[in-house]
């Protein structure tokens, strides 16, 4: 715990301006980060006596170890820069809303040259119209269902839409008068989007137009006596209507706004948001977080606009935004807002009339929801931290494990090794952390060598990233020699380098600044920087700058998890020794009966089948598995549909296909003369007796062999194994 009067700046070093700060803790991650019309009033703030503080700011003070600032213009600069930052950063002092679901949304492909309806979720698309979101996808599917009678856009895949382009049959929908059919050309493109422009006109809440233009067709139809046509538009006008009545009117100045109502306690707080569109409910969406830093209702709403309308521009902000409080900066918030949409935007608290009945409805429906959080998560929260309890319990250690790596072992009888590291956090998979590696300091079918190396290897990473940090506090050369151990070992962190005989210096050391640490006897050699694409991916990327973003193996567990039983264990513990790391917990579960297994124990520890903890392990190890093999299957499924021709320098995608199908395999191709080779098209001499001389050189592959049946599985046209 940091003390913050160590890191607090002078008063005349802070400005008084607007500005964003950020605090760090020792790691130089960013934890928290906000804004300030003057700095210096904000941060003096935090400085204060810790007594006089609340509890969630002074933990987030003592958890830091630096402040840093930026100094804006104006109070809107400073906004926009707030949100970039926690964005960017992921501060875990900061309330950040999640979607408690993926929210679906229909969508309008405007960007394609057919555009097409569809339900889309996740991120937004340039140049796609999006109304919603909505509570479920069948009642977008419903909307949908209605109006294709009078708006028949295109609603088909690509695949289905070619298909129909290269047969000229339309798909059903086209059949039975859904679709205007573009793909047979019963349409020209500028018809087609002309009628997807006035779907979207009708979405958008002009709907009183198309029903009186409907209306008025039908009675002149019937003057006409086209009794038939006049049905249909009948028809089509009461199907418009029930499409309608499926988002009643809550508003009748057909008014465009969203109002946005908070239900908070003091742990947790409940996000509810009414999209209206023309007077109606055209959308609503919730979100529900922790509360991690120390804030009011008025900052709830601050967060809950940026994380609204941060990447949103145009109509998608509202004319109108209604708020339970308004934040500390009205003004700048709304001028905020008005630079996104592009026009003035009103951001206030709705006072009477129908507006203040509707924020009650939301305010109600944010009660609800959090509610309903609570029941939900009460009995989660209760089992994963009984669980965690169990296992730090049942392994001696002081304190709950709440960074826990589980790593596995994975091949096909012993090619294609790999191995996987998966990250969970209290309790919950933290995917963001996993990690691959390749298995590459020998070859062949050994789990527990490849365990000590994959161990080895990212604690390496760890202790590189320590000493890039500088956490290590530099140890001055003593002046005189310093005797040798009697049996040398590697040097715990922080301690001096021998004189004689020396051991190897940890990381970060005054030596090993001038001189890398060599590795220990019987460990795999450390990644080589120099030939960084002969490296797996997670090993060979070189750390970010510290700039307090997320950085790989940057943050050490508590515990480490190995699938396998004593043998694994013994070999993550050594490379860990090797590497003078003595403060993290290694265990084993073992498959057969799911028994965990210590560093030096002869015997296993055995948790209750019924054990919360032993369920947790399991779940670990489980999806640490279940990555690994992942990995593994891509890594062979990639081997096999490999082709000799893949290694001619020179030889493109296409003049490969055509070398396949002049010949019809590649072992016919081997067979070939260069004359021969030179008969297709587009491959000249020089060409193809790289081809002849690649093929000669590679020697070909076994036949492989189904092991179900028997039989010998030959090479398909593209020269790999079916």
């Amino acid at each position: 715990m940091a003390d913050p009067s160590s890191y607090r700046p002078k008063p005349g070093q802070i400005p008084d301006s607007p500005g964003v700060y950020k605090f760090r803790d020792e790691h130089r991650r960013v934890i928290y980060v906000g804004k300030a019309k003057n700095l210096r009033q904000r941060l003096a703030n935090y400085f204060q006596d810790l007594a006089g503080l609340h509890p969630r700011t002074r933990t987030m003070v003592t958890t830091a170890a630096s402040v840093e600032w930026t100094v804006v213009s104006t109070e809107v600069e400073a906004l926009q820069l707030e949100y970039s930052w926690i964005k960017e950063y992921d501060p875990r002092f900061n309330v950040k809303y999640r979607d408690d679901k993926s929210y679906p949304y229909l969508a309008v492909t405007l960007n394609e040259e057919f555009p097409r309806v569809q339900v889309m979720r996740g991120a937004k698309k340039k140049g796609v119209r999006y109304f919603g979101p909505y509570g479920h996808a069948w009642a977008i599917r419903e909307t949908v269902d209605l109006m294709l009678r009078v708006f028949p856009v295109r609603t088909c895949s690509a695949g289905v839409f070619k298909n129909a382009e290269r047969t000229g049959r339309p798909c059903l929908l086209g059949y039975i008068g859904k679709c205007s059919a573009p793909c047979v050309g019963r349409v020209s493109p500028e018809e087609h989007r002309d009628l997807a422009e006035d779907f979207c006109d009708f979405m958008a809440g002009r709907t009183g137009t198309y029903i009186r233009r409907l209306e008025k067709d039908m009675m002149q139809a019937a003057e006409e006596m086209e009794y038939e046509r006049a049905a249909r538009l009948r028809d089509d006008a009461e199907a418009l209507k029930r499409a309608m009545e499926k988002s009643a009117v809550v508003l009748a100045d057909a008014t465009d706004a969203d109002l946005i109502a908070v239900a908070e306690d003091e742990l947790e707080a409940a996000v509810q948001i009414f999209h209206v569109r023309g007077g109606r409910v055209r959308g609503q969406r919730g979100w529900v977080t922790d509360k991690v830093e120390a804030v009011d209702t008025a900052g709830l709403v601050e967060h809950a606009l940026q994380q609204l309308y941060g990447e949103e521009s145009g109509d998608a902000v509202p004319k109108e935004v209604l708020v339970p409080a308004l934040p500390e900066d009205p003004e700048a918030v709304s001028q905020w807002l008005a630079d996104r949409r592009g026009s003035q935007v009103s951001l206030r608290i709705p006072q009477r009339g129908d507006k203040k009945d509707l924020m009650i409805t939301v305010q109600r429906n944010a009660q609800q929801a959090l509610g309903l959080h609570k029941t939900k998560r009460a009995s989660d929260l209760t089992t994963r931290s009984r669980a965690l309890e169990e296992i730090a319990e049942a392994l001696g250690l002081d304190t709950a494990p709440l960074r826990v790596e589980c790593f596995d072992i994975s091949h096909l009888q012993g090619d294609d090794v790999v191995a996987s590291m998966v990250v969970f956090e209290d309790g919950l998979a933290r995917k963001s952390e996993y990690r691959r590696f390749q298995i590459k300091g020998f070859e062949g079918q050994d789990d527990v060598r490849s365990m000590h190396e994959v161990i080895g290897r990212r604690f390496k990473r760890y202790l590189q990233e320590k000493e890039r940090t500088g956490e290590w506090e530099e140890t001055p050369a003593p002046t005189g020699p310093v005797p040798a151990p009697a049996d040398p070992v590697a040097a715990p962190a922080g301690s001096a380098p021998a004189t004689v005989d020396p051991v190897p210096a940890p990381a970060g050391s005054a030596q090993a600044a001038a001189d890398p640490v060599p590795a220990p006897a019987g460990s795999v050699p450390a990644p080589d920087e120099a030939a960084p694409a002969q490296q797996p991916a997670a090993a060979r990327d070189e750390p970010r700058e510290d700039d307090g973003r997320p950085k790989r193996f940057a943050y050490p567990p508590q515990l480490v998890v190995v699938d396998g039983g004593q043998p694994q264990v013994a070999a993550a513990q050594r490379a860990l020794d090797e590497l003078g790391i003595d403060d993290i917990a290694v265990c084993g579960l073992a498959k057969r009966l799911e028994e965990v297994w210590l560093p030096d124990d002869d015997d296993p520890v055995v948790l209750p089948r019924s054990s919360e903890g032993l369920y947790l392990l399991q779940r670990i190890r489980d999806e640490a598995h279940r990555f690994a093999i992942t990995y593994q299957r891509a890594k062979r499924a990639k081997r096999i549909r490999s082709s000799p021709l893949d290694e001619v320098a020179g030889l493109g995608e296409t003049r490969k296909q055509a070398l396949i199908k002049h010949f019809g395999s590649v072992k016919k191709l081997r067979q070939a003369t260069i004359e021969e080779i030179c008969e297709v098209p587009g491959i000249g001499r020089r060409t193809a007796e790289s081809v002849a001389a690649s093929l000669a050189s590679a020697a070909p592959a076994a036949p492989a062999v189904n092991t179900a049946t028997g039989e010998i599985i030959e090479e398909d046209d593209g020269g790999s194994r079916t």
